[in-house]
């Protein structure tokens, strides 16, 4: 595998273990993940209580050279804003775009450790790690140390600097398999398995859990606690229940205060679309860094604007320029060619569900605002801003507009123009001779604008998808309309 991925110009690994155990590195991390093993005694496992475990008294701590390893990852996330997984939006042209605009810290897709043990290469796809990701972590579903090892190894070869355990996607397709939200029900065993990964790993391992199963079940405090115990370097946690999915608001409230209240490194998640948002929330909260996962999809220059305190007020050519360079990423990664855009078409019309939410959002204007501003409703003009449907130029108003048809559209004018100039009097011409039909459509079908989708005219049209990265090597998946991006997501 390692030559694989080397022939597709990944760097060779570079061990992130303490420089004392390097030389007999195999051997060691073999004993001691067999002695994190040991302290998860299956009948132990079988017994907990689903959905409590609350009380349960454990002993283990994790070895000091894994708690050394920790800080010292923890100083390099210290502060950062942090790209979410994203299922399907989190591909490697994307990630290259946000490094573009400076992020500093990126993760794949999930991966189902089964398949990916077994050489399914969708699953492995995911490894591929770009050129520019220093800090880059591999996300897997796992549910058994032995696999979690195996997919640790398999990171650490394909030049990872950490791996993440997703215990917070609520779809059916992980929890059906005990995995994801489902492993909150089970925190003692959930930390066991856990402390048996990171002993049993030469990279840090990281944990994404959300609040609880619902609000009854809310149990995020225990959870952080036990993984503290078992050696986790940093936690994840979203700010709403695995029920509540992206319905209400997250809650930052909870979020800070498990911060404020545990050792262990959070990274708080949850509704960041603006600078401001994410600066208050890492100062507020006491979260060691925050992540962006919608945000980036309908801006991925936040990365820029985070680290510049600033908006980058791009207009509509300035957008184009944007996706053009996506475009060239995507070129780039799945060929300029018919089978390239066939790879690519799986990702990038998908991709304009969240750019076309863009709007701008000044601080000045919306800075004050207590409501999170990916939750409220944007029309198509904001009149804060002064803006009219008059004063929008075709391209501009096509930008904003969110008819799958739109985004099939825009994606097909910026694959064929030859310039950036090109794409933008392409867009003008398209916006000029259909989105007012389009706009008509989506009025008609009473879509006024969801909250939940950050607003607009709005409208799904986003597919939902089986498989993942594609790319050369790899393969993509089913499309079919329906269902919202939003909820797609949930796998990272």
């Amino acid at each position: 595998m390692l030559t694989k991925l080397q022939h597709r110009g990944l760097p060779a690994h570079r061990p992130l273990v303490p420089a004392a155990c390097r030389g007999r590195r195999a051997a060691s991390l073999r004993t001691r993940a067999a002695e994190a093993v040991e302290a998860v005694a299956p009948e132990e496992v079988a017994s907990e209580p689903s959905t409590s475990g609350q009380n349960a008294d454990w002993d283990y701590e994790a070895p000091a050279w894994v708690r050394e390893r920790n800080a010292a990852f923890a100083k390099r996330l210290q502060g950062k804003l942090v790209l979410a997984p994203l299922t399907k939006g989190g591909n490697v042209p994307f990630r290259r775009l946000c490094l573009h605009f400076g992020c500093e810290v990126t993760m794949s897709e999930m991966a189902f450790t089964k398949p990916l043990l077994k050489g399914d290469r969708v699953e492995r796809a995911r490894l591929y790690r770009a050129k520019g990701e220093e800090l880059f972590g591999f996300q897997v579903a796992t549910k058994t140390i032995d696999d979690g090892m195996a997919a640790a190894k398999m990171a650490a070869e394909g030049g990872a600097a950490f791996m993440d355990i997703n215990c917070g996607c609520p779809i059916f397709e992980a929890t059906r398999r005990g995995m994801g939200s489902a492993m909150l029900r089970k925190p003692l065993s959930l930390a066991k398995m856990v402390a048996g990964i990171a002993a049993g790993s030469e990279l840090p391992v990281t944990v994404k859990v959300r609040l609880g199963e619902n609000d009854k079940k809310i149990n995020v405090d225990r959870v952080v606690e036990l993984l503290h115990k078992a050696g986790a370097a940093a936690v994840t946690v979203h700010g709403r229940t695995a029920e509540q999915r992206y319905k209400k608001a997250a809650d930052w409230e909870r979020v800070g205060g498990v911060a404020r209240s545990s050792p262990m490194p959070i990274i708080g998640n949850g509704d960041i679309l603006t600078h401001f948002e994410a600066r208050a929330r890492l100062e507020q909260s006491g979260c060691l860094a925050v992540m962006a996962g919608r945000g980036a999809l309908i801006k991925p220059w936040i990365f820029q604007e985070f680290k510049e305190g600033r908006e980058l007020q791009l207009s509509a050519a300035d957008r184009v320029g944007v996706y053009r360079l996506l475009v060239s990423y995507m070129k780039e990664h799945f060929g300029d060619d018919e089978w390239g855009r066939r790879k690519a078409w799986y990702f990038f019309p998908w991709h304009f569900d969240f750019l076309t939410r863009y709007r701008s959002l000044p601080e000045s204007v919306y800075g004050s605002s207590s409501h999170p501003l990916i939750m409220t409703r944007t029309d198509l003009v904001d009149e804060r801003l002064g803006e009219t449907r008059e004063g929008l130029g075709w391209a501009e108003r096509l930008l904003r507009c969110e008819h799958p048809s739109a985004h099939e559209a825009i994606a097909a004018a910026l694959w064929d123009a030859g310039s950036d100039a090109e794409a933008v009097a392409a867009l003008e011409r398209i916006g000029r001779e259909q989105v007012e039909a389009w706009e008509e459509e989506l009025r008609a079908g009473g879509r006024g604008g969801d909250a939940s989708r950050g607003g607009g005219l709005g409208v799904g049209g986003a597919r939902e998808g089986e498989g993942g990265e594609g790319g050369r090597g790899g393969k993509g998946g089913k499309r079919r309309r329906g269902g919202g991006g939003d909820e797609e997501l949930e796998r990272g």
